[in-house]
C-alpha cells in the first residue's frame, strides 16, 4: 500500500491525484489540504478517510471541524497546518499540488522528515532550487517531476546517459493567443485568455500557458530539476501536444515522451516510480494523427519567456521577482483591474527595479516576495 500526502487537493492536480488514488486502490491517502473550498475538502475527507486535513483559513477549518465532527479527521489550520500534513508520519511521498511559493517551506519539511516529493508546484524550485536540490541529496530524497514536460524528460532520460545529456526540448503548445503578434492582443479578455486549445487546468496557470510566462517558469524548474545551465534548454511549440518534451544526447539522438494530454500519467508515474501501470483513458492513435508540427516560439510577442531566461540565468531573488510579479499581475488581470498586455509588462518593470540577491535564505526569498507585492501596490494606487 502506497501511503501518500497531498497539499492542494481540492485543484487540479490535487483532484485528479485522489482519482489516480480511486481508480488504483492501492494509495492510502494520509493528509490532504486545501486553501478554502472546504465542500470538496469534506467530501475528499469522507471518501478517503485521511488522519489530517489542513485548511488555509482558520474560520474555514473552524466550520470544517463541525462539519467532519462524526469522523475520526484531524483539522488544522495556517502555516502550521501545511507543515504537519508534510511531514505527517509514514507517508512515504508528499505530492505538492499547491500553487505559489507558500509551497517552499512544507517541500523543506517533508524533505527533513524523509519524504519524496511528487512535485507540481513549480514555484519551489523556481525561486528556491539552489536550496531544495541540495537538501534533497543531503537527506537521500527523490523530487519526481508531476508537470507534464518535466515527467516527459524524466522518462526520456530513463533511456540513456545522464551524463551524456547535451540538450533539453521543453515542448509548449502556444497558447490560445500562438501566431498572434503583440497588437493583436491589445484588447483581449479574461474569457479569451481561459480558452486554452488543448488543456484543462486551473484558471491561474491557464492565464500563464497564454502568456507563455509557465513555460518561462518551467525553464527554471528544468534547469534545477536536471543540473542544466539555462542555455541548454530549448523551447520548441509543438501545437498539438502530442510530444511532451524531448531531450537530446551528446551524440545527436534525441528521446522523446509522446501521448494524449493526459495530467494523470505524469502524475502515476510519479506516485509508482519506477514501476509503470496501466492508466485508463484515451490512446494516442497514430492511424488517424495526421501531422506533429514544430515552431519557435515568438520571443518578441511573448517577451514574458525572455525574462524568465534572463532571471533563471541571473538566478538570485531574480526568479523570486519575476514568479511574484506575474503572480499579482495575473491576478490582477482575471479581476480586470488591468490588461492583459499589462501583465508581462508589470513583470519587467518589477525586475527591472529590483536589486538582485545572490545567494538568497528562504527568508530572503520570502522577503523579496513581499517587496515585489508592494512595489506593485504602491505602482497600482
Amino acid at each position: 500500500m502506497k501511503k501518500i500526502a497531498i497539499l492542494g487537493s481540492t485543484g487540479s492536480i490535487g483532484t485528479q491525484t485522489l482519482e489516480v488514488a480511486r481508480t488504483n486502490g492501492d494509495i492510502e491517502v494520509l493528509a490532504l489540504s486545501a486553501n478554502n473550498n472546504i465542500r470538496l475538502l469534506e467530501e475528499q475527507i469522507r471518501e478517503f478517510h485521511p488522519r489530517l486535513a489542513a485548511v488555509w483559513n482558520e474560520e474555514k477549518a473552524k466550520q470544517l471541524r463541525e462539519n467532519v465532527r462524526d469522523t475520526d479527521v484531524k483539522i488544522v489550520s495556517g502555516m502550521e497546518g501545511l507543515l504537519e500534513v508534510a511531514a505527517i508520519p509514514e507517508s512515504e511521498i508528499l505530492v505538492t499540488a499547491i500553487v505559489g511559493m507558500i509551497g517552499i517551506l512544507p517541500t523543506i519539511e517533508a524533505i527533513k522528515a524523509g519524504k519524496d516529493i511528487a512535485l507540481a508546484n513549480k514555484e519551489t524550485l523556481v525561486t528556491a532550487g539552489h536550496i531544495i536540490m541540495p537538501l534533497a541529496k543531503q537527506y537521500n530524497v527523490s523530487i519526481l517531476p508531476v508537470d507534464s514536460e518535466h515527467s516527459a524528460i524524466f522518462q526520456s532520460l530513463q533511456g540513456g546517459q545522464r551524463k551524456a545529456l547535451h540538450k533539453i526540448l521543453l515542448t509548449a503548445s502556444g497558447g490560445p493567443f500562438r501566431g498572434k503578434k503583440r497588437a493583436e492582443l491589445a484588447h483581449i479578455q479574461v474569457e479569451d485568455a481561459l480558452r486554452h486549445p488543448n488543456w484543462e487546468m486551473g484558471r491561474k496557470i491557464t492565464i500563464d500557458s497564454s502568456t507563455m510566462v509557465n513555460k518561462g517558469l518551467e525553464v527554471i524548474e528544468a534547469k534545477w530539476l536536471f543540473g542544466v545551465d539555462i542555455e541548454q534548454i530549448e523551447v520548441v511549440v509543438q501545437p498539438q501536444s502530442i510530444i511532451h518534451s524531448m531531450v537530446e544526447y551528446e551524440d545527436g539522438a534525441i528521446i522523446a515522451q509522446l501521448g494524449t494530454p493526459d495530467m494523470k500519467l505524469p502524475i502515476q508515474y510519479a506516485l509508482y516510480y519506477p514501476e509503470r501501470r496501466y492508466l485508463p483513458g484515451e490512446r494516442l492513435d497514430f492511424s488517424t494523427l495526421s501531422q506533429i508540427t514544430f515552431e519557435k516560439p515568438d520571443l518578441d510577442t511573448f517577451y514574458g519567456l525572455r525574462l524568465a531566461m534572463r532571471a533563471g540565468k541571473e538566478g538570485g531573488t531574480l526568479p523570486t521577482v519575476f514568479n511574484a510579479a506575474n503572480e499579482r499581475a495575473v491576478a490582477l488581470f482575471l479581476d480586470r483591474k488591468i490588461g492583459y498586455l499589462q501583465i508581462t509588462e508589470m513583470i519587467q518593470a518589477c525586475m527591472e527595479h529590483h536589486h538582485n540577491i545572490v545567494n538568497p535564505t528562504v527568508e530572503q526569498i520570502l522577503e523579496t516576495e513581499r517587496e515585489t507585492y508592494d512595489y506593485i501596490r504602491c505602482e497600482m494606487e
